[in-house]
């Protein structure tokens, strides 16, 4: 039963007593002689004294009502605390929510750094095997010959990437020129000058020229190896 119903019945309960008692109180004060004539004194005043008068009845009015408000204060306080629990429940369930949410991107996480961390201990073991086994290239050049003093100053793994760019872009000669850009040398150095830092004859020392080249290869790709597979993709590097 909703409040209003509570309410509602009692004030109706309330009204119908008063109206009573007020109806009795009219009857037992101005009935007329003759009507009492013909009304069973006994039977009418038995039956009057079972209903309240109206002081009586209006007693019984507060007393309903007093005790409507009552159930209405405490339906109001049943609905109060549903209201409660329920607000209670439904933040108990959103914060296990986020916290399973959280739990869940943090195990990502550490997954994910683990398998990155894994695998940069793997590259570097790898690289350490290659470097240990990783031996000179012999000389299989004459003195003087650009690919010898490129050989005998890179690994033969370095060696055959860094042979494989030059090849390209200079045929192994020290003296190539390009028409259109000026590039020159064994790496064709845009402008040539720029291989001044490795040596003053770098116009005619092929060794001034790999020396450079092989410093430019490093500095920007790590390696000429990592030069070599810019190159692939690109034909420039």
């Amino acid at each position: 039963m909703s409040r209003v119903s509570v309410r509602g019945i009692a004030v109706a309960s309330a009204t119908a007593v008063t109206a009573v008692g007020a109806v009795v109180g009219i009857t037992g004060t101005g009935a007329t002689a003759s009507s009492a004539q013909t009304v069973d004194t006994a039977s009418t005043t038995t039956k009057l004294l079972d209903v309240p008068g109206t002081t009586q009845a209006q007693q019984v009015s507060s007393g309903v009502l007093t005790q409507a408000d009552a159930q209405t204060a405490a339906y109001d306080e049943a609905q109060r605390f549903q209201a409660e629990e329920a607000a209670r429940i439904q933040a108990e369930q959103q914060a296990a929510a986020d916290k399973a949410a959280a739990d869940k991107a943090a195990a990502e996480k550490a997954a994910a750094d683990k398998a990155k961390a894994d695998k940069a201990a793997a590259d570097k073991a790898a690289a350490d095997r290659a470097s240990r086994s990783d031996t000179r290239a012999p000389v299989t050049a004459n003195p003087g010959d650009p690919r010898a003093i490129a050989q005998s100053m890179m690994s033969a793994t370095q060696y055959q990437c860094f042979s494989n760019i030059v090849e390209r872009e200079s045929g192994w000669n020290y003296k190539a020129t390009n028409a259109s850009s000026g590039a020159y040398g064994l790496v064709q150095a845009l402008p040539g000058s720029k291989m001044a830092t490795a040596g003053a004859d770098w116009r005619t020392n092929p060794e001034t020229q790999i020396k450079w080249g092989l410093d430019y290869m490093n500095s920007r790709y790590g390696s000429p190896c990592a030069a070599w597979s810019f190159w692939q993709s690109h034909h420039w590097y």
